[in-house]
């Protein structure tokens, strides 16, 4: 064999293992994204739950004899707001995920007061209906803590696989783009004043 036909048998040899470690670098860059993307549709899975049961829980409070009618006015407005955000698996940059999570906490804070203020009315805390769907939301928002950490966690793992190398060079080549985390709300690191 010539001396010249063994070279070209050698890069090309060469040429088709890279391109194999490449192609496999890259399967599972696409893996990860998926794994990202589904992670997202089960946190807005769990937002979507609870606000679907916030009907139900607006109705039952209205029921409640002289209830604050701006309270229930704030959770209305707060689902309206937050049902109006809609983020694509695609489109997870930073700042679009952080409106998101703004308006969704704009509705846990009008929950929250709702269900604060629901504690001064003593047929409302006897109703079933209430207890019931109180429970409801509050096993929903354990599911959307989950979720949110679930969602995190693949984050991480993706973001780290597309910033190591070889995988950044693949990662820059494919257009894969960091995906943003959930974080903490602004004055979430101050406790709460709770007074009697």
């Amino acid at each position: 064999m010539k001396k010249s036909t063994l070279v070209i048998v050698i890069i090309i040899a060469v040429v088709v293992i890279l391109g194999g470690c490449g192609v496999s670098k890259y399967n599972k860059i696409v893996n990860l994204d998926e794994s990202v993307k589904t992670s997202w549709g089960t946190v807005q899975s769990q937002y979507q739950r609870r606000t679907d049961l916030i009907p139900n829980l607006v109705a039952t409070v209205k029921g409640a004899a002289n209830f604050e009618k701006e309270t229930l006015t704030q959770v209305i407005e707060a689902r309206a707001k937050a049902t109006s955000i809609q983020v694509r698996a695609e489109d997870l940059t930073p700042e679009k995920v952080q409106q998101f999570q703004a308006a969704q906490g704009q509705l846990s804070a009008a929950l929250g007061r709702l269900l604060a203020v629901s504690e001064s009315y003593p047929t409302l805390q006897a109703n079933q209906n209430f207890k019931d769907l109180q429970a409801q939301i509050e096993g929903t928002e354990n599911r959307i803590a989950v979720a949110r950490k679930d969602f995190n966690d693949q984050a991480r793992v993706y973001n780290s696989a597309i910033r190591t190398f070889p995988n950044n060079i693949i990662a820059g080549f494919g257009g894969f783009q960091q995906r943003p985390y959930f974080e903490a709300q602004p004055g979430a690191e101050n406790a709460p004043k709770v007074q009697f």
